[in-house]
């Protein structure tokens, strides 16, 4: 099992979730997350007063797929979050050891 965490912009997350929804995925979490990369924030002007903006507002999507459901999933997030211009985000895939639903007990892929 692996968990990708996706960060993205905030207005790509419908596309995503749709995206997501379309190839089978039934869960994710979903956090309003701020930071920066090469974009490095940008200037705003505030009742005439200038300042900077270093932490930009971000979408962090999570789910936790099967290993051969990662590629799928993977390129999903790709083609529904690139506008192809600075700050369409990242993706990361980690491994999973062990995944446990409460209510149940089920584990591992059967939790999923």
């Amino acid at each position: 099992m692996k968990k990708i965490e996706a960060v993205i912009k905030p207005f790509k997350l419908d596309d995503v979730r749709e995206a997501l929804s379309d190839i089978g995925v039934t869960g994710m979490t979903v956090t309003e997350v701020k930071g920066f990369g090469r974009q490095k924030g940008h200037t705003e002007l505030y009742r005439g007063a200038e300042y900077v903006v270093v932490f930009l507002p971000k979408m962090k999507v999570e789910l936790v797929v099967a290993d051969d459901d990662v590629e799928r999933c993977t390129d999903a997030i790709v083609n529904a979050a690139k506008t192809g211009k600075i700050g369409d985000g990242k993706i990361f895939v980690t491994a999973v050891e062990r995944v446990l639903r409460i209510r149940t007990g089920e584990e591992n892929e059967d939790a999923i």
